[in-house]
């Protein structure tokens, strides 16, 4: 029997409005909440500046919420933003969202996330490392693949566990996303609450700069913006996910209604609980200190000011909770970003083999263990910050894309049922898509090496479209 005859399943609509939220919040919450208070710290060592980083960034995350919303509730087809080019912008521009996806943004956060449990579990249980000249060998000058090797490995197996989880059933995987958001969401309460009542914080942490502040970086070309930028892509890190629940849009139930408002609700969900935990971290411990923690390796913000607290105990607490929460959003990931490659593939977009359910269990099985592999590559590929700048850079371009896409859209099908139309329309979307545009370029000069490397893996799927186009796409216009 061909492969294109072999039986195959169907997506089922599995997810309501509460659970499209939950899938939603558990997307977001991951490493960010912990990790990256410490380097946006050392950009800018200011804890009001630091603050405003996050309110920043979640306002404008904000608006390219309030705008995806209205295209989400317009196109529903699995593969969120991917579906949203093809219908748009036409397949080469589809195709290279899709590619991205699968080189730099969607596989970069799995491999992140998992990056940041590892750790967790390092807390608790130091994991092994080569040491020697094996930490600093380098492939090009760029990659050490060898470095803090027992961490990676663990993020690894990870990868391939909940790949396996996935892979048995989207009901399964689903299930792990609703036990652990509940469970991380009450336990980021407890710690703003405990740190901003218990401990022996003070709001002088709050108002406090660093003794170096200002920081050099400051009197660059760019001046105070340039540093701030910097970091807001941390800032943009924690927010990374918000368009996933557009992926699995056929199987989500009144995907026209429910879509528009798990991205709305949910969004508004992150941004409290942001602002709020950050708030308890820099009330806890001062900015000077959270330099210092930004400067080692393998040092996690959040178990040090559980640690200035509660001692040892917290330091378990904390690093179980990390461990939980980043479980959760690996797992939200992997289930979700399959969807773009499998729509890819239906279109003839991607490699045929991944234009497959698996009949049993109704998953994309095969673009599932594809994922998994160049995950888990790319664990090995940098340190955790270089990976996350690096997918931020690479997703800007194209939530800019497709925040401008609600003009064209407007303009080409005017008469289309919106159940949800664009909040503060053609303001809102306009300012999120010039902040795209200006992020992408002060990347480029802040991070040029994480710039250059998110360009060179979007770039290279040239060749992979021309094959693959020319191949299957013919018949699958």
């Amino acid at each position: 029997m061909s492969q294109n005859t072999k039986p195959q399943g169907k997506f089922v609509q599995e997810f309501g409005l509460g659970a499209a939220i939950i899938l939603f919040v558990s997307s977001i919450l991951g490493s960010g909440v912990y990790k990256k208070v410490a380097p946006m710290a050392s950009d800018l060592q200011s804890p009001s500046l630091v603050l405003w980083a996050w309110a920043a960034a979640g306002l404008i995350t904000l608006f390219g919420v309030l705008t995806t919303a209205e295209i989400g509730g317009v196109i529903t087809e699995s593969g969120g933003p991917y579906a949203y080019f093809r219908r748009i912008y036409g397949r080469r521009f589809a195709f290279y969202y899709g590619w991205s996806s699968f080189s730099a943004i969607q596989s970069a956060s799995i491999a992140s996330i998992a990056y940041v449990f590892a750790q967790a579990v390092n807390a608790l249980l130091p994991l092994p490392a080569l040491g020697g000249a094996w930490e600093t060998f380098t492939i090009l000058g760029i990659f050490m693949p060898f470095a803090n090797l027992g961490v990676k490995l663990t993020a690894v197996a990870l990868i391939l566990l909940l790949a396996i989880v996935n892979y048995r059933g989207v009901k399964e995987g689903g299930w792990v996303s609703k036990v652990i958001t509940v469970l991380v969401v009450v336990s980021l309460f407890f710690i703003i609450i405990t740190g901003l009542s218990i401990s022996s914080g003070s709001v002088d942490h709050l108002r406090q700069a660093a003794s170096t502040y200002p920081p050099e970086s400051f009197s660059g070309n760019l001046g105070f913006i340039g540093p701030f930028f910097a970091a807001m892509l941390g800032a943009f890190w924690a927010y990374e996910g918000w368009l996933n629940i557009g992926f699995i849009g056929e199987e989500v139930k009144n995907p026209q209604r429910n879509i528009p408002m798990a991205l709305i609700f949910g969004i508004l969900i992150i941004i409290t609980i942001y602002l709020l935990v950050n708030a308890a971290y820099l009330y806890v411990i001062p900015v000077d200190e959270m330099i210092t923690i930004a400067r080692s390796e393998n040092a996690i913000a959040a178990v040090e000011v559980i640690r200035a607290y509660l001692g040892q105990p917290g330091v378990l607490f904390i690093s179980l909770l990390i461990i939980i929460t980043t479980v959760g959003c690996t797992n939200a990931t992997i289930l979700t970003a399959a969807r773009v490659y499998y729509s890819m593939a239906r279109n003839g977009l991607f490699t045929g083999r991944a234009h497959y359910l698996h009949p049993k269990f109704n998953t994309p099985s095969r673009v599932l263990i594809m994922q998994a592999i160049w995950s888990g590559l790319l664990v090995f590929s940098g340190t955790f910050d270089q990976l996350t700048e690096m997918l931020i850079f690479a997703s800007f371009i194209f939530y800019g894309a497709i925040a401008a896409g609600i003009f064209v859209l407007r303009r080409k099908e005017p008469s289309v049922y919106r159940p949800y139309k664009a909040f503060g329309y053609p303001i809102v979307p306009l300012i999120f898509v010039v902040f795209c545009a200006v992020l992408v370029l002060i990347t480029c000069f802040q991070r040029p090496r994480e710039a250059g490397m998110g360009l060179f893996l979007i770039l290279i799927g040239t060749p992979f479209y021309w094959y693959w186009n020319r191949k299957y796409g013919t018949s699958k216009e």
